[in-house]
């Protein structure tokens, strides 16, 4: 079975003029590799293909594949996740994860907050601030907590993102519309315990393979899952394996938020509990990081036993069984 890899290289956009944090969700060339000898591994004929404009140009000159190992992420836009995937649906080429659809309402985390919330799943209250004028008509109680509404990996977050007056509210709001040019979504602080759950498979397959307590350590920036205590993990923060029942709860959530939402595959989804333990839905990331050593979904997987060649053979299983005897997913 030939499998192509798209994804996007961090060196490459690097060595384009791009900085460290703009491409910080782009992926290392280790990853590439490690997916690369999984699927070599397990029988594939693994094909590396790059990013949406090299696969564009694969597909004009003819290349074809049986199934599409997606995890670019794109650049630009509230689409750019859903890119490499709508390209590849007009071609009748199935591949892993989830559809358009999916990746870019995931992206925007206002929108699928909406969804979130009409699913009767719980979710802190929300507004997005698209300017400078609309900051003022923020009404909810502090603290608040505020981050651009389509990044990921931590980007825009920082110790000041937890709001404790108007005036920072303010200038934090005023920072991020600048700096990334999109919205910013402002949502009450959620003072509990912080939960990732790893998730594989799809709709009713769909299974959590563990919970894992996100612990900031003495010397991480506090009360944040910021851009920096991501990239510095190892020194500031400890992730730890957890079932009790606040943990079953956050699991339970998290199930009922993927499958709500249509997630296929794998991915993660990402909780805090509210002042009354409850664990809440903050975000869902459908094309999660599959570094070896220092991607959340990974660290689960490891910290179950699973090794990395078994992780990408269940994301495999998963999407194959989502083709019919046409090879056309279903």
């Amino acid at each position: 079975m030939r499998v192509g890899i798209t994804y996007d290289l961090r060196d490459d956009y690097l060595r384009a003029g791009y900085g460290e944090e703009e491409t910080a969700e782009f992926d290392r060339e280790d990853t590439i590799h490690a997916i690369e000898s999984s699927l070599g591994e397990l029988g594939y004929e693994p094909v590396r293909i790059g990013n949406v404009k090299a696969l564009v140009q694969r597909l004009n000159d003819g290349d074809r594949y049986d199934l599409v190992f997606n995890i670019a992420e794109g650049l630009r836009g509230y689409g750019r996740e859903a890119q490499v995937p709508a390209l590849l649906d007009a071609y009748e080429i199935p591949y892993t994860f989830s559809d358009p659809l999916v990746l870019s309402l995931t992206l925007h985390k206002g929108m699928v907050k909406r969804v979130i919330r009409d699913l009767g799943i719980p979710t802190p209250a929300f507004y997005v601030v698209e300017s400078d004028a609309d900051i003022s008509s923020v009404d909810l109680p502090f603290p608040l907590f505020a981050k651009p509404v389509a990044e990921g990996t931590g980007k825009g977050i920082d110790a000041a993102s937890k709001i404790v007056d108007r005036q920072s509210l303010m200038g934090v709001c005023k920072k991020l519309l600048k700096k990334h040019c999109q919205p910013v979504l402002v949502e009450t602080f959620l003072p509990g315990r912080e939960f990732t759950v790893g998730i594989l498979g799809t709709g009713k397959d769909a299974a959590s393979i563990g919970v894992v307590e996100v612990i900031l350590l003495d010397n991480a920036e506090p009360d944040v899952y910021s851009y920096e205590n991501k990239e510095q993990y190892k020194e500031r923060v400890e992730y730890r394996l957890v079932n009790d029942e606040m943990a079953k709860q956050a699991e339970k959530t998290a199930l009922a938020a993927w499958r709500g939402l249509g997630g296929r595959d794998s991915g993660r989804v990402d909780l805090r509990s509210d002042a009354a333990g409850i664990p809440n839905f903050m975000e869902v990331n459908p094309i999660a990081g599959l570094h070896p050593e220092n991607s959340d979904l990974c660290i689960i997987a490891a910290k179950r036993s699973m090794t990395y060649t078994a992780l990408i053979e269940a994301i495999m299983k998963s999407a194959r069984s989502r083709l019919n005897g046409a090879g056309k997913a279903c």
